[in-house]
């Protein structure tokens, strides 16, 4: 790896990495304010939602109604939404433009002049992006604590919040590796967000929708939305191996894929 190169892209991609985890994280914070008075006005809520459709509930990242009543349950629906789309956003527009700018902005010329191979190029544009990625979610998993810890009210367990939170971080790390196999599969290079972006939000609606009453919800495991475990308060919640599997597998194949094109495609035309 390339450390003046990685040096470089590290300084490229600080600013976005800054905003994003700005966003998420004030999202977050403000989100979790409003814990104590939902336990405040707790039969009151219950009440209310109970008007309101089982589909609806789910769609918003509630199993159940007491769900809303639990910090971790509160938490993971409402803030997975921050982490998980805006997250897998992030992720995907990230590495689908690191390699691709290059080729766009007609500087590939000059950075395949430098004494670096095409492989410890996409080696340290890979590393950094990750690395970026991976930032992000530490950035969000301290927020989250922290503002959990201010707005909790009895006992707080960290087990199931670190384990969404790593579900979390390798869905966008999926997302990520997708995004660096579309980039070197485009034929003409230029700026792929808006393709990727779409991308997220479809797979997104897809897992939405699976999560409906009535619904056979299979079909769902089509979008790595559904790969994430989010049945925090369910007494055997853990790391599960089969989606592990799935994600570290299917990520590690992409990451391998895109690698061995990139080390073949005609970049300099």
């Amino acid at each position: 790896m390339n450390r003046i190169l990685f040096s470089m892209e590290m300084r490229r991609n600080i600013s976005s990495l800054l905003l994003w985890s700005a966003v998420i994280g004030v999202l977050i914070f403000f989100t979790m304010s409003f814990f104590r008075t939902v336990l405040q006005y707790q039969q009151q809520i219950a009440g209310m939602v109970q008007m309101v459709p089982a589909v609806a509930m789910k769609m918003r990242g509630f199993s159940n109604i007491n769900d809303i009543f639990s910090v971790i349950g509160f938490y993971t629906a409402n803030n997975l939404i921050y982490m998980m789309l805006l997250g897998s956003i992030y992720s995907i527009v990230l590495t689908s433009n690191i390699l691709l700018k290059e080729e766009y902005g007609k500087t590939a010329e000059y950075l395949m002049s430098r004494p670096i191979s095409r492989s410890g190029i996409f080696t340290t544009k890979m590393a950094t992006a990750f690395l970026n990625i991976f930032m992000l979610n530490i950035l969000a998993t301290f927020i989250g604590f922290i503002s959990i810890q201010i707005y909790k009210k009895g006992v707080f367990s960290l087990e199931p919040f670190l384990v969404i939170s790593f579900y979390t971080m390798l869905l966008n790390m999926l997302f990520g590796a997708i995004g660096l196999f579309i980039s070197v599969t485009m034929k003409r290079a230029k700026p792929i967000t808006s393709l990727c972006v779409g991308l997220v939000l479809v797979l997104y609606f897809l897992y939405t929708i699976s999560r409906m009453s009535g619904v056979d919800g299979n079909f769902g495991y089509l979008s790595p939305f559904k790969w994430v475990n989010i049945d925090v308060l369910s007494p055997s919640y853990g790391i599960e191996f089969l989606r592990l599997a799935a994600f570290l597998g299917t990520t590690g194949l992409l990451i391998m894929a895109s690698g061995l094109i990139y080390r073949r495609k005609d970049i300099l035309t």
